[in-house]
């Protein structure tokens, strides 16, 4: 690629990134409307507002449907076929697969424990019994390495802890007016302690050498052996590690990490890939191709507004996927709990996630126990449909779960899903919606279950939340609370908000708020209704919004491959690129999600990381994406 070219395709990327704003706009102008200028810029808009940014050829190809026509068409996702992208995404299994299917071929350590301590069947499958017999050996060499140290640590005291040297130094002084030898002895026996801390004895010393040694042999045997087999052809390869004893198959799975992983699976089908991959780290397989997933429908997805309303959901109702089992829950969550409803009834969606086992789990809410309830005053399970409580003496709940309300839920519900920080809603309301919720919990979590209401959790009597009395009817509370809060004017005007800061400005005009959020509440919380609003405003077509969005840096990425029609084999480099810009997909910690204002992603590092990855991607630096700078 010439330097021309190259620096070219670096100012196409990163124009990708800027924004114009609203005091630098050109004035509105004064064409006919119909006009081949004023047309082409209203699909420019359409496309950066509307997807994750235009390919080559895109204006022409919206100007030529009609701006409107197309946005019509984008806010009806099914009528647009997307088997290209259907057929890219065709490798990723684990898309496929439900929660419980995904907690068996690919285990966290809870359930491998269960396996170790025979509460758990072994599978008979040959290439899924290979991984828990790794995943066992891992966990059998980390035991192994704990016992070690603490052996270490009985013999000698640990020379990391100046505590510990700090006491004897002060036991010294405390007794320094004891005879001169016997201070003279305590002061060699100190001196001893620390040399003895510092330095190994050579016994201890020589077997540690041993054990390094010994480390590097097998290290070394088994970066051969994975040499030649990859000469091999795919099936025969597959079959040969098969044979491999656990431990070496322990030590072959961590070869194959770290970019060597592609060369050596060249050729093999899906399932094969995820076996192997899943050697090193089960649960690393499933979020891996999620994340994947998520940039490749960014990139190629012809229904981009679908894709966008996705993200933008998937925010607003946030889910930390490195969470403990979230990592096996989230691609349910995204693909069963917020794709379906990204452009259908708000209160469907809210719902939805409310028993969605993974924001059950992220916020704890499948833990929350009622205080006076069945489980937390011990009183056994009704026998045989009998109806009401034993009259028995309540006693100390001994289960594994705790006993206590949690408020995670009920706070998050009100202040992020709903309400609003300002919804006027106070700590008692907090209090009483999460007591509506005891009983919403997750059947067999480490098995990947499903929602389950659990009468016994439920906290029984009246709860009052936001001034409204809601009667005891166990699961229906709950049911009755998300439709009491889905239809309040302050959710109209909190999603409402949130929508325009999305597709119109960091601050959007009230006016324009206020109209969508009476559509919000007239039409029931229909989101297609309400963007629809939205897109046909002359707010959103004033010439202050054009260009007045920053993007995210996953908006960033995607739109820069989109721009340069780059074709994308292996997703991995770029979504450690989103890492690197500090945007890991699927790894918002808190509930708030990812911001979508610029104030948070504008900064002297952040311009110089977009400005190295579009660089590397005008250069062909970034693995498993190529640019060819000829057609642009």
């Amino acid at each position: 690629m010439g330097r021309l070219s190259r620096y070219a395709v670096l100012l196409l990327t990163l124009r990708l990134a800027c924004a114009v704003p609203p005091l630098l706009a050109k004035k509105k102008d004064t064409d006919n409307p119909a006009s081949t200028a004023s047309e082409q810029k209203r699909a420019v808009h359409a496309l950066n507002r509307l997807t994750f940014g235009p390919r080559p050829g895109d204006v022409q190809r919206v100007m030529a449907i009609g701006v409107d026509q197309w946005i019509n068409l984008q806010l009806h996702p099914e009528k647009i076929d997307d088997n290209a992208l259907v057929a890219r995404l065709e490798n990723f299994r684990t898309l496929r697969l439900s929660s419980k299917e995904l907690a068996e071929n690919f285990p966290d350590n809870q359930l491998i424990n269960q396996v170790k301590n025979r509460k758990w069947p072994m599978p008979s499958d040959p290439s899924l019994r290979m991984i828990y017999k790794v995943q066992l050996a891992r966990l059998e060499e980390k035991k192994e390495r704990k016992q070690a140290a603490r052996s270490d640590g009985a013999a000698l005291p640990s020379p990391s802890n100046p505590a510990m040297n700090s006491s004897v130094a002060n036991s010294s002084m405390t007794n320094s007016n004891i005879a001169g030898d016997d201070v003279a002895s305590t002061a060699t026996a100190k001196a001893d302690f620390d040399n003895d801390s510092i330095a190994p004895s050579p016994a201890k010393l020589s077997a540690e050498e041993g054990e390094q040694s010994r480390l590097r042999e097998e290290h070394q045997s088994a970066d051969l052996e994975v040499r030649q087999l990859a000469s091999l052809p795919p099936d025969e390869r597959f079959k040969k590690v098969l044979s491999l004893p656990p431990p070496t198959q322990l030590t072959f799975g961590d070869i194959i990490r770290g970019g060597k992983e592609q060369d050596f699976l060249q050729g093999m089908n899906p399932k094969q890939k995820e076996t192997l991959l899943a050697m090193n780290n089960p649960t690393g397989v499933v979020t891996g191709e999620l994340m994947q997933a998520k940039l490749l429908r960014a990139i190629y997805s012809e229904r981009q507004l679908d894709e966008v309303m996705t993200d933008f959901w998937f925010n607003h109702f946030n889910v930390f996927a490195d969470k403990g089992l979230d990592k096996l829950m989230v691609t349910s969550y995204e693909r069963d709990v917020i794709r379906p409803h990204a452009l259908g009834k708000f209160e469907d969606l809210l719902v939805a996630t409310a028993k969605s086992p993974a924001m059950l789990f992220y916020l704890d809410n499948f833990l929350s126990v009622g205080p006076n309830s069945d489980q937390a005053l011990g009183i056994p399970a009704n026998p045989r449909g009998w109806r009401g409580r034993f009259p028995a003496t309540p006693r100390p709940n001994k289960g594994k779960r705790p006993s206590g309300l949690n408020e995670n839920y009920g706070r998050e519900l009100l202040e992020l899903h709903t309400l609003s920080v300002n919804g006027g809603y106070s700590q008692r309301d907090v209090t009483e919606a999460a007591k509506v919720f005891t009983g919403w919990t997750i059947d067999k979590p480490a098995e990947g279950g499903g929602f389950k209401f659990d009468p016994r959790m439920h906290e029984p009597g009246t709860k009052f939340v936001l001034g409204h009395k809601i009667k005891p009817q166990g699961e229906a509370e709950g049911l009755e609370l998300l439709h009491r809060l889905a239809t309040s004017p302050k959710t109209a005007h909190f999603i409402s908000l949130k929508l325009a800061e999305r597709f119109v400005s960091d601050d959007p005009p009230p006016t324009l708020v206020d109209r969508m959020s009476k559509t919000f509440l007239k039409k029931k919380g229909d989101i297609r209704e309400v963007l629809i609003v939205l897109f046909r405003s002359p707010e959103f077509w004033d010439d202050a919004t054009y260009r007045a969005k920053v993007k995210t840096p996953l908006e960033f990425v995607a739109s820069a491959v989109r721009a340069t029609g780059a074709d994308v084999d292996d997703a991995q480099s770029l979504t450690r690129q989103l890492s690197n810009m500090g945007m890991p997909l699927f790894g918002a910690q808190p509930p708030t999600g990812y911001s979508m204002k610029a104030e948070t992603w504008v900064s002297s590092s952040a311009l110089l990381t977009r400005m190295n990855f579009a660089l590397a991607l005008a250069n062909g630096k970034i693995k498993g994406t190529k640019v060819e700078v000829a057609p642009l």
